[in-house]
């Protein structure tokens, strides 16, 4: 088992800017899903897990001139970019000369390459396409990749960028591939995570695939009638032992076990046993030199689409046969956010391994299956030492990583 250490992390959702507020909403089972309130749509209907921030409010708060042009999958994206480097103890700028000494030690670490930076994200600057398209044609941060440069460039230590986009995977695919680095030896520290903004084309898409709930979600419930879309972004700092040793940080935790499988069964539906989540479960229990009995908790997909939490819990069942251990799904307090969602629900494991407690399947009241019921309400006052978060994106492109408190 090799581990890779997580240094900082940082997030943004519906239910908080920042770990501070997270943690809160997760304590007290507050859901950040309701109305539609920045994104403009005639699909009022449909409940969205929204940032609480207009673009105009998030540009003031980065000092960011909101005359000029703003992706919002950018913005978000940069709020909790800076919480995880500020957590990390990197600086931005070098304002003193021990912020100058790490930053020259950060550069020298990487063979001068720069902090590599890896966010997913699969709707990237279309916000700004459904913006100005009908007056200036293009965006130059419609593409993903430009998104991830322009986060890069706020920050100016990042020296190379990657934009995973796989769907509701992305965001965890970025870790996975930050932790491949590290240990191939590529890298002495990577930030990974993903971005998501609400777009127009993001709802309606959703929208047409029929699996949208015109109610808040019930992730795991009898009742399940599909998921309701969310935004935001998170990033963790991974860091070789080598780096945390040489730049005297503490760890908040450890990636010790990650795996990706695509079974392909379907453009968009799982397969109905679950193998690819099966396949990638397995795979990162192996990496992490784990036995199934070893997990304490499970951050589940759990979309609350009626295919998605059955398949998940029958790879649940081939994976931990009837001893499952503790799971739930946060989607019903921040909504699905896609890209982003893998590397959300990494920060919300890591918040609860450091707090002691497993957040509810929110709003689940009659479990699907009396065999294999979720946390319906948030435990306490427990000791969680090996986390799994899964994150399973269309195609069946399937993700899951282990981390350690």
């Amino acid at each position: 088992m090799s581990k890779v250490y997580i240094t900082g992390a940082g997030v943004v959702s519906a239910i908080g800017c920042g770990k501070e507020e997270t943690l809160k909403s997760l304590l007290d089972g507050k859901s950040g899903i309701g109305r539609v309130r920045y994104l403009k749509t005639e699909h009022t209907e449909l409940p969205v897990g929204e940032v609480k921030m207009s673009n105009e409010e998030l540009c003031k708060a980065l000092e960011l001139n909101p005359e000029e042009t703003h992706s919002r999958t950018k913005l978000l994206g940069i709020i909790a970019l800076k919480e995880a480097l500020e957590e990390a103890h990197i600086s931005r700028h070098a304002e003193s000369s021990e912020a100058s000494r790490i930053h020259c030690e950060i550069l020298h670490s990487v063979q001068d390459d720069g902090i590599t930076f890896i966010s997913g994200t699969t709707v990237g600057g279309m916000d700004i396409t459904e913006r100005s398209f009908m007056q200036s044609g293009y965006s130059k941060e419609h593409l993903c990749g430009a998104t991830t440069n322009a986060i890069a460039d706020y920050f100016g230590i990042f020296g190379r960028t990657i934009t995973p986009s796989t769907a509701c995977s992305s965001a965890l695919n970025a870790i996975i591939l930050g932790c491949s680095m590290i240990k191939a030896g590529m890298a002495d520290m990577v930030v990974a995570g993903g971005t998501e903004a609400l777009t127009m084309f993001h709802l309606n898409g959703f929208n047409s695939l029929m699996i949208l709930d015109k109610e808040p979600c019930r992730p795991f419930d009898a009742t399940r009638a599909g998921l309701n879309l969310g935004e935001g972004a998170a990033y963790l700092v991974l860091e070789s032992a080598e780096s945390v040793k040489r730049r005297g940080v503490k760890p908040i935790g450890a990636v010790t076990g990650t795996a990706n499988r695509c079974d392909a069964f379907h453009q968009t539906a799982t397969s109905p046993e679950g193998e690819g989540a099966t396949q990638s479960m397995l795979a990162a229990l192996k990496e992490a030199g784990l036995r199934p009995e070893e997990i304490d908790y499970i951050n589940a997909h759990g979309t609350a689409t009626p295919n998605n939490d059955l398949t998940e819990i029958a790879a649940f069942r081939r994976v931990f046969g009837e001893q499952i251990p503790p799971f739930s799904s946060t989607k019903g307090l921040t909504g699905h956010t896609t890209s982003a969602s893998g590397s959300i629900e990494t920060v919300i494991c890591l918040l609860a391994m450091q707090n002691g407690f497993i957040p509810a399947s929110h709003n689940c009241l009659t479990p699907m299956d009396p065999a294999a019921v979720p946390v319906m309400q948030t435990v306490k006052n427990t000791h969680l030492h090996h986390v799994m978060c899964n994150s399973f994106g269309f195609g069946g492109n399937d993700s899951t990583i282990i981390v350690e408190n």
